[in-house]
């Protein structure tokens, strides 16, 4: 499949607009739960035993708090293509810009863009496991498991940031060899 470098750089743009404007909302309604519950739907990704996740979901029972914590992890599930298309765009632009021609650069950097990919995958495994474990109850393994799958989420998001960066930096010094071209 092929697209045009216009169409990229248009996708790219309003995929990270966007996956930014939805995070934001999620960290604003994360903030709001934690400061009213004590924990937030953040906290739990560093949890790794079911008494934790227990005691986060204990603290989510009064009325309104249960029906935060869900809505945040459901509405997160709006911000994984969001983030996975933006980074994925982001290692394209990178590989156009820093190695534009075929070769072993090119190649890693074509190959990190679906890392994010994954990642988005395994974000969306780690909230349906903290799903089930808030419905059917937690258990170590469950809690253990939610924790592998959130550490590897959050690999997959830093190489995701790091070609964002370099996509950022591919632009603006193709922008700057289009500039000197344009002066000569």
């Amino acid at each position: 499949m092929r697209i045009s470098k216009p169409a990229l750089m248009s996708r790219w743009a309003w995929s990270t607009a966007l996956a930014g404007l939805v995070f934001a909302i999620l960290f604003a309604l994360d903030l709001r739960l934690k400061a009213r519950a004590g924990v937030g739907t953040a906290d739990i990704q560093a949890f790794t035993t079911a008494a934790q996740f227990r005691a986060a979901f204990w603290a989510w029972s009064p009325e309104p708090y249960a029906l935060q914590a869900g809505f945040d992890l459901g509405f997160d599930y709006l911000l994984m293509p969001l983030y996975a298309a933006s980074f994925f765009y982001s290692g394209i632009i990178a590989a156009e810009g820093f190695a534009p021609k075929p070769g072993r650069l090119r190649r890693v950097l074509l190959l990190a863009a679906t890392v994010p990919l994954a990642g988005a995958l395994c974000d969306a495994a780690e909230n349906a496991v903290q799903l089930y474990m808030f419905f059917e109850g937690a258990t170590d393994s469950l809690a253990r498991a939610a924790y592998t799958l959130s550490n590897a989420k959050t690999m997959a998001l830093t190489v995701g940031a790091i070609l964002l960066v370099a996509a950022f930096a591919a632009r603006v010094s193709g922008r700057r060899r289009q500039e000197a071209k344009i002066t000569l």
